[in-house]
């Protein structure tokens, strides 16, 4: 079993009359991606504040690497994060701006200012004053920050917003490279699910403060592919037949009464002959699947 690296329990925030976070509960295991999803003013920065210390809770509690809430002292180390972007002096380059929160936070070796600067691809632009920079390499330049006391757990609010295509492809492979070869476990926010789709095993969707749905990455396919639903209740004949008349192995046998096939989309007539042949009772037979945006707007309405 993966380690707990973030468990919440019940975590509330309330801003006198408004409650920012309700009864929040969600668990992140070592080696996720994690997706955060939820329309701006969802709760997302408000978690995160949280989970750094940098915003207090009202209610319920929550544990990093298995530590209580209220003993965080040396476990807060193993953690970075990119919630506001750190203020950068325009007219330093990016070392010297490393440089200077290095001795805040109390690094002395600059290799690991050079390291993190070569692992968010801005070596060639060290140098370079941070005025200078692109929207893309000034949020490489944070999330540098972020990783400079090589964390094992780094927390990243909305670091695609603004950016053009290009930019969040290069920070898409950015967040994979970091989780692979570095093992950093990373939480990541954005109201953008399906930029968040590609990098993330697993999400959560949240809503004025409370979570509607923790998910993985296949059970969210499985909900949103396209496909065929076949429901009968002879679903090990239908397997079957599907691979030794259809020749596809492309199928979930969902339970006792549905099939997803997800081959012969563009001809589901033929397989709906094919099942009637062998005198297979069937119940129903259609086509299903939506896209992220639908699915996300119905778990929405479905939470209200």
């Amino acid at each position: 079993m993966n380690e707990i690296i973030l468990k919440t329990n019940n975590l509330t925030k309330k801003y006198k009359e408004f409650i920012a976070l309700d009864n929040v509960n969600l668990s992140i295991s070592k080696g996720d991606i994690y997706g955060l999803i939820g329309r701006n003013g969802a709760g997302k920065t408000t978690l995160m504040k949280i989970i750094t210390t940098l915003s207090n809770k009202t209610a319920g509690e929550f544990e990093l690497f298995g530590k209580k809430d209220n003993n965080l002292t040396e476990t807060k180390r193993r953690i970075g994060c990119l919630i506001e972007n750190p203020a950068f002096f325009p007219n330093l380059s990016a070392v010297n701006n490393l440089k200077y929160y290095a001795i805040q936070k109390g690094i002395v070796d600059n290799k690991q200012i050079d390291e993190a600067i070569e692992l968010v691809g801005l070596s060639e632009a060290k140098n370079k004053k941070f005025k200078t920079y692109s929207l893309g390499m000034k949020q490489r330049l944070g999330i540098a920050f972020a990783i400079l006391d090589n964390p094992d757990f780094i927390i990243l609010d909305e670091p695609i917003n603004g950016l053009d295509p290009i930019g969040i492809s290069e920070l898409r492979d950015l967040f994979k490279k970091l989780n692979l070869e570095k093992n950093i476990t990373i939480l990541i926010s954005s109201h953008i699910l399906n930029e968040l789709y590609q990098v993330s095993n697993k999400f959560c969707i949240i809503e004025k403060g409370k979570v509607i749905k923790e998910i993985t990455k296949e059970q969210l396919d499985e909900e949103c592919s396209k496909c065929i639903v076949i429901k009968t209740n002879e679903t090990s004949k239908v397997a079957v037949i599907l691979e030794e008349q259809l020749k596809t192995k492309n199928y979930k046998i969902i339970d006792n009464t549905e099939i997803r096939l997800y081959d012969y989309l563009e001809n589901s007539s033929k397989v709906n002959k094919t099942l009637i042949k062998n005198d297979i009772d069937i119940i129903s037979l259609y086509e299903s699947g939506i896209t992220l945006e639908d699915y996300f707007k119905t778990i929405i309405k479905e939470g209200k």
